[in-house]
Protein backbone atom coordinates (compact mmCIF):
# COMPACT_ATOMS: atom_id res chain seq x y z
CA UNK A 1 0.00 0.00 0.00
CA UNK A 2 1.39 3.21 -0.99
CA UNK A 3 1.79 6.00 1.75
CA UNK A 4 -0.79 8.89 1.97
CA UNK A 5 -0.03 12.47 3.04
CA UNK A 6 -2.66 14.02 6.04
CA UNK A 7 -3.65 17.07 6.61
CA UNK A 8 -1.83 19.57 8.40
CA UNK A 9 -2.35 21.13 11.36
CA UNK A 10 -1.66 24.04 13.01
CA UNK A 11 -0.35 24.56 16.69
CA UNK A 12 -3.17 25.19 19.22
CA UNK A 13 -3.10 27.20 21.92
CA UNK A 14 -2.31 26.06 25.72
CA UNK A 15 -6.36 25.81 26.25
CA UNK A 16 -8.14 23.05 25.32
CA UNK A 17 -12.08 22.68 24.79
CA UNK A 18 -13.61 20.68 27.62
CA UNK A 19 -15.09 17.04 27.08
CA UNK A 20 -13.33 13.56 26.42
CA UNK A 21 -10.35 14.12 23.52
CA UNK A 22 -9.71 12.31 20.08
CA UNK A 23 -6.67 11.82 18.69
CA UNK A 24 -4.82 15.11 17.70
CA UNK A 25 -4.49 15.38 13.73
CA UNK A 26 -0.76 14.54 12.36
CA UNK A 27 0.90 17.83 12.21
CA UNK A 28 2.99 19.04 9.11
CA UNK A 29 5.32 20.33 11.43
CA UNK A 30 6.71 19.42 14.87
CA UNK A 31 3.54 20.35 17.19
CA UNK A 32 1.82 18.92 20.37
CA UNK A 33 -1.61 17.55 21.03
CA UNK A 34 -3.14 19.62 17.94
CA UNK A 35 -7.13 19.87 18.49
CA UNK A 36 -8.57 17.84 15.85
CA UNK A 37 -11.72 18.69 14.06
CA UNK A 38 -14.75 16.38 13.59
CA UNK A 39 -14.64 13.59 11.13
CA UNK A 40 -17.49 14.72 8.49
CA UNK A 41 -17.94 11.45 7.16
CA UNK A 42 -18.70 7.93 8.72
CA UNK A 43 -15.41 7.13 6.65
CA UNK A 44 -13.26 9.69 7.97
CA UNK A 45 -14.58 8.65 12.03
CA UNK A 46 -13.15 5.01 10.62
CA UNK A 47 -9.63 6.22 9.93
CA UNK A 48 -9.74 8.03 12.41
CA UNK A 49 -10.40 5.32 15.28
CA UNK A 50 -7.84 3.13 13.14
CA UNK A 51 -5.40 5.57 13.65
CA UNK A 52 -6.20 6.06 17.19
CA UNK A 53 -5.43 2.17 17.53
CA UNK A 54 -2.33 2.54 16.40
CA UNK A 55 -1.03 5.05 18.44
CA UNK A 56 -2.89 2.99 21.32
CA UNK A 57 -0.78 0.02 20.42
CA UNK A 58 2.34 1.98 20.33
CA UNK A 59 1.87 3.46 23.54
CA UNK A 60 1.58 0.03 24.86
CA UNK A 61 4.17 -0.56 23.61
CA UNK A 62 6.93 2.56 24.47
CA UNK A 63 5.08 1.72 27.72
CA UNK A 64 6.39 -2.07 27.95
CA UNK A 65 9.44 -1.74 26.16
CA UNK A 66 10.96 1.37 26.11
CA UNK A 67 10.07 4.12 22.52
CA UNK A 68 13.98 2.60 21.21
CA UNK A 69 13.58 -1.10 21.76
CA UNK A 70 9.99 -0.61 19.72
CA UNK A 71 10.15 -1.18 16.01
CA UNK A 72 6.75 -0.70 13.51
CA UNK A 73 7.24 -4.25 12.89
CA UNK A 74 6.44 -4.86 16.74
CA UNK A 75 3.59 -2.03 16.45
CA UNK A 76 2.37 -4.09 12.94
CA UNK A 77 1.93 -7.04 14.90
CA UNK A 78 0.52 -5.99 18.07
CA UNK A 79 -1.97 -4.59 15.44
CA UNK A 80 -2.21 -8.13 13.41
CA UNK A 81 -1.52 -5.78 10.05
CA UNK A 82 1.29 -5.85 7.69
CA UNK A 83 4.00 -3.03 8.60
CA UNK A 84 2.83 -0.91 4.96
CA UNK A 85 -0.32 -0.46 6.55
CA UNK A 86 0.56 1.82 9.62
CA UNK A 87 2.28 4.00 6.45
CA UNK A 88 -1.53 4.79 5.69
CA UNK A 89 -1.95 6.49 9.23
CA UNK A 90 1.34 7.79 10.41
CA UNK A 91 4.67 8.87 8.90
CA UNK A 92 7.25 7.18 11.39
CA UNK A 93 7.97 6.04 14.77
CA UNK A 94 9.14 9.72 15.85
CA UNK A 95 5.68 10.67 15.10
CA UNK A 96 4.01 8.43 16.54
CA UNK A 97 5.56 9.29 20.00
CA UNK A 98 4.48 13.00 19.00
CA UNK A 99 0.96 12.03 19.19
CA UNK A 100 1.11 9.95 21.84
CA UNK A 101 2.56 12.09 24.40
CA UNK A 102 0.70 14.99 22.77
CA UNK A 103 -2.39 12.63 23.48
CA UNK A 104 -1.70 12.13 26.90
CA UNK A 105 -0.84 15.84 28.02
CA UNK A 106 -4.27 17.27 25.83
CA UNK A 107 -6.07 15.15 28.64
CA UNK A 108 -4.44 16.32 31.68
CA UNK A 109 -4.97 19.93 30.35
CA UNK A 110 -8.80 19.39 29.86
CA UNK A 111 -8.62 17.48 33.16
CA UNK A 112 -7.72 20.63 35.25
CA UNK A 113 -10.21 22.44 32.81
CA UNK A 114 -13.42 20.44 33.94
CA UNK A 115 -12.01 20.77 37.67
CA UNK A 116 -11.81 24.31 37.53
CA UNK A 117 -15.40 24.42 35.55
CA UNK A 118 -16.77 22.08 38.97
CA UNK A 119 -16.13 25.04 40.95
CA UNK A 120 -15.71 25.21 44.96
CA UNK A 121 -12.72 25.66 47.05
CA UNK A 122 -9.28 26.07 46.05
CA UNK A 123 -8.38 22.74 48.15
CA UNK A 124 -11.25 20.86 45.89
CA UNK A 125 -10.19 21.91 42.70
CA UNK A 126 -6.30 21.08 44.17
CA UNK A 127 -7.95 17.53 44.99
CA UNK A 128 -9.75 16.99 41.60
CA UNK A 129 -6.95 17.81 39.74
CA UNK A 130 -4.82 15.58 41.68
CA UNK A 131 -7.45 12.93 41.10
CA UNK A 132 -7.56 13.59 37.34
CA UNK A 133 -3.90 13.64 36.85
CA UNK A 134 -3.06 10.22 39.06
CA UNK A 135 -6.24 8.51 37.17
CA UNK A 136 -4.11 9.53 33.53
CA UNK A 137 -0.74 8.33 34.47
CA UNK A 138 -2.29 4.88 34.81
CA UNK A 139 -3.66 4.91 31.54
CA UNK A 140 -1.64 3.86 28.11
CA UNK A 141 -1.17 7.61 26.67
CA UNK A 142 -0.63 9.22 30.20
CA UNK A 143 1.88 6.61 30.94
CA UNK A 144 3.96 7.12 27.85
CA UNK A 145 4.14 11.27 28.49
CA UNK A 146 5.38 9.96 31.88
CA UNK A 147 7.87 7.01 31.39
CA UNK A 148 9.48 7.93 27.64
CA UNK A 149 9.36 11.52 28.02
CA UNK A 150 9.94 14.15 25.41
CA UNK A 151 13.84 13.68 25.40
CA UNK A 152 13.26 11.48 22.15
CA UNK A 153 11.42 14.27 20.05
CA UNK A 154 12.73 16.78 18.33
CA UNK A 155 13.61 20.55 19.27
CA UNK A 156 10.68 22.46 18.47
CA UNK A 157 8.75 19.63 19.83
CA UNK A 158 10.26 19.46 22.65
CA UNK A 159 10.01 23.09 23.40
CA UNK A 160 6.32 23.41 22.79
CA UNK A 161 5.87 20.21 25.08
CA UNK A 162 7.68 21.87 27.88
CA UNK A 163 5.15 25.05 27.19
CA UNK A 164 2.13 22.45 28.01
CA UNK A 165 3.42 20.61 30.84
CA UNK A 166 4.44 24.17 32.57
CA UNK A 167 0.61 25.26 32.24
CA UNK A 168 -0.03 22.51 34.20
CA UNK A 169 2.25 23.25 36.86
CA UNK A 170 1.56 26.69 37.11
CA UNK A 171 -1.88 25.32 37.88
CA UNK A 172 -0.74 23.45 40.61
CA UNK A 173 1.08 26.68 41.99
CA UNK A 174 -2.45 28.36 41.43
CA UNK A 175 -4.31 25.64 43.43
CA UNK A 176 -1.71 25.83 46.00
CA UNK A 177 -1.68 29.35 46.49
CA UNK A 178 -5.28 30.04 46.99
CA UNK A 179 -5.76 26.93 49.19
CA UNK A 180 -2.99 28.52 51.29
CA UNK A 181 -5.43 32.19 51.26
CA UNK A 182 -8.28 30.44 52.20
CA UNK A 183 -7.50 29.03 54.83
CA UNK A 184 -7.36 25.05 53.98
CA UNK A 185 -3.69 24.07 53.33
CA UNK A 186 -1.18 25.32 55.49
CA UNK A 187 1.10 27.64 54.78
CA UNK A 188 4.09 26.66 52.17
CA UNK A 189 5.69 27.46 49.42
CA UNK A 190 3.78 27.17 46.41
CA UNK A 191 6.30 26.37 43.85
CA UNK A 192 8.07 23.99 45.65
CA UNK A 193 4.69 22.06 46.89
CA UNK A 194 3.34 21.79 43.19
CA UNK A 195 6.83 20.25 42.54
CA UNK A 196 6.16 17.63 44.91
CA UNK A 197 2.58 16.92 43.53
CA UNK A 198 3.37 16.70 40.15
CA UNK A 199 6.48 14.80 41.17
CA UNK A 200 5.13 12.10 43.27
CA UNK A 201 1.60 11.89 40.99
CA UNK A 202 4.02 11.30 37.53
CA UNK A 203 6.34 8.72 39.65
CA UNK A 204 2.72 6.56 39.43
CA UNK A 205 3.03 6.30 35.65
CA UNK A 206 6.75 4.71 36.22
CA UNK A 207 5.53 2.05 38.68
CA UNK A 208 2.04 1.61 38.16
CA UNK A 209 1.58 -2.15 36.63
CA UNK A 210 -2.35 -2.91 35.24
CA UNK A 211 -3.59 -5.92 36.98
CA UNK A 212 -2.06 -5.27 39.96
CA UNK A 213 -2.87 -5.63 43.65
CA UNK A 214 -4.34 -1.93 43.05
CA UNK A 215 -6.93 -0.43 41.13
CA UNK A 216 -6.34 2.71 38.97
CA UNK A 217 -8.80 4.44 41.67
CA UNK A 218 -7.43 2.81 44.73
CA UNK A 219 -3.72 3.91 43.79
CA UNK A 220 -4.90 7.51 43.69
CA UNK A 221 -6.96 7.49 46.49
CA UNK A 222 -4.04 6.44 48.54
CA UNK A 223 -1.28 8.48 46.98
CA UNK A 224 -3.37 11.64 47.51
CA UNK A 225 -4.36 10.58 50.77
CA UNK A 226 -0.85 10.79 51.72
CA UNK A 227 0.29 14.07 50.11
CA UNK A 228 -2.88 15.87 51.44
CA UNK A 229 -2.93 14.18 55.42
CA UNK A 230 1.10 13.51 55.45
CA UNK A 231 2.55 10.73 57.06
CA UNK A 232 2.84 11.79 60.98
CA UNK A 233 0.54 11.05 63.54
CA UNK A 234 -1.18 13.89 64.67
CA UNK A 235 -2.58 14.43 68.01
CA UNK A 236 -5.53 16.68 68.87
CA UNK A 237 -5.47 19.10 72.08
CA UNK A 238 -6.84 15.97 74.27
CA UNK A 239 -4.32 13.68 73.10
CA UNK A 240 -7.17 11.99 71.23
CA UNK A 241 -5.11 10.98 67.79
CA UNK A 242 -6.52 12.81 64.56
CA UNK A 243 -7.95 10.69 62.01
CA UNK A 244 -6.68 11.99 58.17
CA UNK A 245 -9.53 13.31 56.19
CA UNK A 246 -10.18 11.96 52.62
CA UNK A 247 -9.89 13.41 49.55
CA UNK A 248 -12.96 15.55 48.22
CA UNK A 249 -13.49 14.63 44.30
CA UNK A 250 -16.13 16.58 42.93
CA UNK A 251 -19.22 14.52 41.56
CA UNK A 252 -19.44 16.45 38.03
CA UNK A 253 -15.61 15.77 37.54
CA UNK A 254 -15.78 11.63 38.57
CA UNK A 255 -19.08 11.72 35.57
CA UNK A 256 -16.87 13.71 33.19
CA UNK A 257 -13.40 12.14 33.56
CA UNK A 258 -15.91 7.81 33.69
CA UNK A 259 -17.18 9.25 30.27
CA UNK A 260 -13.43 11.01 28.73
CA UNK A 261 -11.60 7.63 29.61
CA UNK A 262 -13.53 4.96 29.72
CA UNK A 263 -12.89 4.42 25.98
CA UNK A 264 -8.98 4.13 26.36
CA UNK A 265 -9.71 1.70 28.95
CA UNK A 266 -11.86 -0.27 26.37
CA UNK A 267 -9.51 0.01 23.47
CA UNK A 268 -6.54 -0.58 25.61
CA UNK A 269 -8.43 -4.41 26.87
CA UNK A 270 -8.99 -5.22 23.31
CA UNK A 271 -5.77 -5.02 21.98
CA UNK A 272 -3.76 -6.66 25.19
CA UNK A 273 -6.30 -9.41 24.27
CA UNK A 274 -5.62 -9.89 20.73
CA UNK A 275 -8.78 -8.67 19.43
CA UNK A 276 -7.89 -5.57 17.77
CA UNK A 277 -6.64 -5.42 14.09
CA UNK A 278 -7.30 -2.94 11.60
CA UNK A 279 -9.13 -3.54 8.42
CA UNK A 280 -8.16 -2.08 5.12
CA UNK A 281 -11.49 -3.59 2.50
CA UNK A 282 -12.81 -5.39 4.95
CA UNK A 283 -9.86 -8.02 5.37
CA UNK A 284 -6.87 -7.81 8.17
CA UNK A 285 -3.82 -6.24 6.39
Amino acid sequence: MTKTTTAAATTPAPRRRQGAAAAPAVPAVPAVAAAPRAPESPRERQREAKRNAVLQAAAQLFNERGFHATSLDDIAARLNVTKPTLYYYVKNKDEILLQCVGQGLAMMLEGIDASRAAGGQAVDQLITCMQVYARIVTQDFGMCLIRVGDEQLPPEARRELRRLKSAVDQEFRRLVAEGVAEGSLAPCDPKMTAFVIAGALSWIGRWYQPGGQYTPEQVAAQCIGTLMGGVVRRVDGTGMAQAPQPARVHASVVASESSAYAEPVRKRRAVSSGKASIKVNGKNS
